[in-house]
């Protein structure tokens, strides 16, 4: 037979002792315990039967502490608070809402309004996962997702736009400095192009040509490179907004393309939907949306 870790008294009798020793009358013990006057005696006679302690002085008009009774009942008190502070420490931890975004949603859009959601929603543990996979909301325990997709959804799925996917070629103002802009598409060819994975530009230059240039297996990764200087990136306005409006890149020719798939926030249909994932979901609804 495994023998307990702690030897403890009981807990109820641990109470009966802490409130009693507190207000030094079992009466008055009984009505902030919400029992009889008789059950809170007992539970204090049975924790001194096993202690093989006296620890109240019993009189007509109250209760008195023997010293080994006040010295149990400033250890056991501190005892109480200590399970009263970390049950109120786990109460107030933020709830933890999952979202899983592309590499560049997260980078570009979701990351700079960190703060902002933090700000918004502090009752909100927000955990991001980054992938280009699609994830299953049950498997993968994900509350909301950011994709690239298109409609129809099952009915299982609550879904809402969040933006087109309107391409435009950028790079920085130090690449194109003394070239006057807007480029013309045989301006731009003569640039080095920065290609991304979804490999845009032959649709974007009407090209059936393969065209030159260094590849990279993340938009991310391409527009860092158009931020240094390496060339000119093609990618969905809303990734570059920020950059634009910052200067840190300029927008070289007037031409757009607009293509599907197109960017949807996702979740799962519920009756009863947590609280912190509707915030969310607002939240995100509201602030990465460019429509």
């Amino acid at each position: 037979m495994i023998q307990p870790r702690r030897k403890l008294p009981p807990l109820n009798a641990l109470r009966a002792f802490e409130v009693s020793g507190r207000r030094l009358n079992f009466r008055a013990a009984a009505e902030e315990l919400g029992v009889t006057q008789g059950a809170v005696a007992q539970q204090v006679r049975a924790l001194e039967d096993q202690l093989g302690l006296m620890l109240f002085q019993r009189f007509p008009r109250g209760l008195a502490l023997t010293p080994q009774g006040a010295a149990y009942l400033a250890d056991v008190t501190r005892a109480f608070d200590t399970l009263a502070e970390a049950t109120g420490r786990l109460l107030a931890r933020p709830e933890t809402v999952t979202i899983s975004v592309t590499p560049t949603v997260a980078a570009k859009l979701l990351i700079p309004r960190l703060a902002e959601l933090n700000d918004a929603l502090p009752e909100v543990e927000l955990r991001t996962v980054a992938t280009e996979a699609l994830s299953d909301f049950d498997r993968d325990q994900v509350d909301i997702a950011v994709r690239l997709t298109r409609q129809p959804f099952p009915a299982s799925l609550e879904a809402r736009l969040l933006f087109r996917q309107e391409l435009v070629a950028v790079a920085s103002p130090h690449l194109i400095k003394g070239l006057p802009l807007p480029l013309t598409a045989e301006q731009l060819r003569k640039l080095p192009l920065l290609h991304d994975a979804h490999s845009h530009w032959p649709v974007f230059l009407r090209s059936h040509e393969k065209l030159p240039g260094a590849v990279f297996n993340h938009t991310t990764l391409a527009l860092d490179a158009a931020l240094a200087g390496q060339g000119v990136a093609l990618a969905c306005r809303a990734f570059v907004a920020a950059d634009l409006e910052a200067g840190r890149l300029v927008q070289v020719t007037d031409a757009t393309t607009t293509i599907e798939p197109d960017y949807f926030l996702v979740r799962k249909r519920s009756s009863s939907p947590r609280r912190a994932v509707d915030a969310v979901w607002g939240w995100c609804g509201a602030r990465l949306s460019f429509n």
